[in-house]
């Protein structure tokens, strides 16, 4: 169990105060006891900036974990690595596919890992862990692997294809959360939920067998979800009980304004900038 934690958000959409970059992407940094994770990378423009900003220490990182193989949280990975830092890096192994998202005419956009496979990490990490199950990084701290997607009202939130003709669909498998065993809870991080919040919540709480958690924070991609999956949702963050939500980044302005009305006492800001002690 871990008696200490505390996340700071390194890269977001929005910025918290003066002399800090905002970009579409994210990126949390995780101090949890003795133990330091850099959860995401951003696109890589704000990570190293924003670092320096806020004193925060990356060459420290025991572990870097990237939550799925799009380019807004996997970008400032390189430049990490050219840095000089020698660090494990976890992911699941359809991370490392081509990804693309559909646009009206070609070529496609391409939203993948940019210059990185299997064989560049190998060669620059301390050790490459892929996380297609359940897998603990350090006593209390966990990711969930692959997310079952068991409902009917939640998708991947994107038109993504593993191939730049779009023929073949990305069901996005790669998605994974990563929790901690806190003295005051499961504390859940999130880079998209794209297998769906609820999906995520249902199963970290199958993996653990609590039935409270205590906070979620990251990306929700509910940019196009509909009323019956935004009433979902929120019905699942209050059945959990759940005393501090960070809904940013990919969630969505209207998502973001239907989740406060909902839970009004219990959302937070999560901005660039921002620190949480749960």
């Amino acid at each position: 169990m871990i008696e200490n934690l505390r996340i700071t958000t390194l890269v977001e959409n929005t910025v918290r105060s003066g002399g800090l970059l905002a970009e579409h992407g994210l990126a949390f940094w995780i101090e949890a006891d003795r133990h330091r994770i850099l959860f995401d990378t951003g696109q890589g423009t704000a990570l190293l900036p924003n670092a320096k900003q806020l004193e925060i220490p990356l060459h420290t990182a025991d572990a870097v974990v990237l939550s799925h193989g799009h380019y807004d949280h996997t970008g400032g990975l390189a430049g990490l690595l050219d840095s000089g830092l020698e660090v494990d890096v976890y992911l699941h192994p359809a991370a490392l596919q081509p990804k693309y998202y559909r646009q009206e005419k070609p070529p496609h956009r391409n939203i993948g890992i940019a210059n990185i496979d299997e064989e560049f990490l190998r060669s620059r990490v301390r050790s490459l862990i892929l996380t297609s199950t359940p897998t603990e990084l350090f006593e209390g701290i966990h990711l969930t692997g692959e997310i079952p997607r068991r409902n009917d009202f939640e998708d991947t939130g994107l038109q993504s294809y593993l191939n730049a003709a779009c023929t073949e669909p990305d069901t996005l498998l790669d998605d994974q959360a990563l929790y901690v065993e806190t003295s005051a809870g499961l504390v859940v991080v999130l880079g998209c939920a794209h297998a769906g919040v609820v999906n995520t919540l249902d199963y970290i709480a199958e993996q653990t067998g609590r039935r409270e958690i205590h906070a979620v924070l990251g990306g929700m991609h509910l940019l196009q979800a509909g009323p019956k999956r935004l009433q979902a949702t929120a019905d699942a963050l209050l059945r959990y009980n759940v005393q501090l939500v960070g809904p940013i980044h990919c969630t969505g302005s209207h998502a973001v304004t239907y989740l406060r009305t909902r839970l009004p006492d219990r959302c937070i800001d999560c901005s660039a900038g921002s620190m949480v002690t749960p």
